[in-house]
């Protein structure tokens, strides 16, 4: 018996996705991502100058970077604030939300700049780094089109497009887009990243259960790449006007 999702969808649906342009009116570009009940506020803060590193070493461009955090009141149990050190979870996600963003643009042509995405996870059922990322690119992009009206770029640096998406396996069925409760569920899990037209940047893939065959991973990255081909025309239908 094939399994069925408590949302009804079939194996390779989305979750509805909405994006909201404009919701930190402070930021130079934000938006309001909602993936099911998963919802995450990312905003791209500009500043003049490099990081160290990258002066002391002579590196030409600029930076992008990406924080992210679990708000108290986003899970029913209530999450601590991380004052001071991070913990190595956020660290991690972090890592990812930064690296995945960096390929959407040419960092040498965004001038001695560095952009940071604000990922703040308002309320989190399942897929909260995968939604950073995807609403990620487009604070990022409204930042840049932000460079562009103001005319301290004066050439859109922008690559490609970015997306990502969860997939995984939960009683033998592959599955696009898992809410906390299959993810928790899920025999093998993953978070995939890609470019719009359909290069992968990163893969994320755990064996919970048992090791998974070449089979299902060939299964669980098309499912990917359906889904993040719906994200990107979601994307780009915010970004458009």
């Amino acid at each position: 018996m094939a399994y069925e999702r408590t949302d009804g969808r079939t194996p390779e649906q989305l979750r509805p996705v909405s994006m909201e342009p404009g919701i930190a009116p402070a930021a130079a570009g934000s938006v309001l991502i909602s993936m099911g009940n998963t919802k995450v506020i990312c905003a791209a803060s500009i500043e003049n100058r490099v990081p160290p590193w990258m002066r002391a070493k002579g590196v030409p461009g600029g930076w992008l970077s990406a924080e992210y955090s679990m708000l108290p009141y986003s899970t029913p149990e209530r999450n601590r604030r991380e004052i001071g050190k991070i913990g190595g979870r956020t660290s991690e996600i972090q890592r990812l939300i930064g690296r995945s963003l960096r390929q959407a643009v040419d960092m040498t042509k965004i001038g001695e700049r560095s952009i940071t995405i604000d990922c703040d996870v308002l309320q989190a059922d399942g897929g909260t780094r995968t939604a950073s990322i995807t609403g990620g690119y487009v604070a990022l992009q409204l930042a840049i089109k932000t460079l562009l009206s103001d005319g301290r770029l004066n050439a859109d640096p922008t690559r490609q497009s970015i997306a990502a998406v969860s997939v995984g396996i939960v009683d033998g069925t592959p599955l696009l887009d898992l809410p906390y409760v299959e993810d928790v569920a899920a025999a093998t899990d993953m978070n995939v990243v890609m470019t719009g037209d359909g290069r992968f940047i990163e893969v994320q893939g755990t064996a919970e259960e048992q090791p998974y065959s070449m089979d299902e991973l060939q299964q669980l990255l098309a499912l990917a790449g359906m889904g993040i081909g719906e994200l990107a025309v979601a994307q780009q239908a915010v970004l458009a006007p």
